[in-house]
């Protein structure tokens, strides 16, 4: 598996996924009716370096993006958000661009990372805290869950 830089043409192989990802309503807190154009500037946003995966083959089976969460003198606390294509799932794409971020926001000078709102029955919980983030707290009953109703939604925490 490759990870790299995306580029600006990588977002027609990325939205697909990102689509059917938000638009099933169980792990982003985003509108599941986001256009394609405002999706594209959520995760694409200049502020944000984004990252693809790319198989064997060179499709593109998941992205991550890595952005500073707060500004001024909290600026060194990352957040990231990840997706893969939920047709390439279990073949450890998740694991692989959450460790090429990491390395990348060490490496950029950030101290730690942040999740703002992870929701707590999404599976990949356990890939965090197998990677050594920790549940901060958890916002009782946020999230509106189309199979198990209202959920927690987690913050997660992980010094670099």
């Amino acid at each position: 598996m490759l990870i790299r830089e995306a580029t600006p043409g990588d977002w027609p192989r990325i939205w697909p996924f990102w689509h059917r990802i938000v638009a099933a309503g169980e792990t982003y807190t985003w509108d599941p009716d986001t256009s394609e154009e405002a999706a594209r500037a959520l995760w694409m946003a200049p502020a944000k370096r984004v990252y693809v995966a790319e198989d064997a083959t060179g499709a593109v089976v998941g992205s991550a993006y890595l952005t500073p969460n707060y500004g001024g003198p909290a600026a060194g606390v990352a957040n990231a958000g990840f997706m893969v294509d939920p047709g390439q799932g279990g073949r450890g794409t998740g694991r692989a661009l959450a460790e090429h971020v990491l390395a990348a926001a060490k490496a950029e000078g950030y101290r730690g990372m942040v999740f703002n709102a992870v929701v707590e029955t999404n599976p990949a919980v356990r890939l965090w805290t197998s990677l050594g983030f920790t549940v901060l707290g958890t916002v009782p009953d946020a999230y509106d869950h189309p199979r198990h109703g209202r959920v927690g939604l987690h913050v997660m925490y992980r010094p670099l």
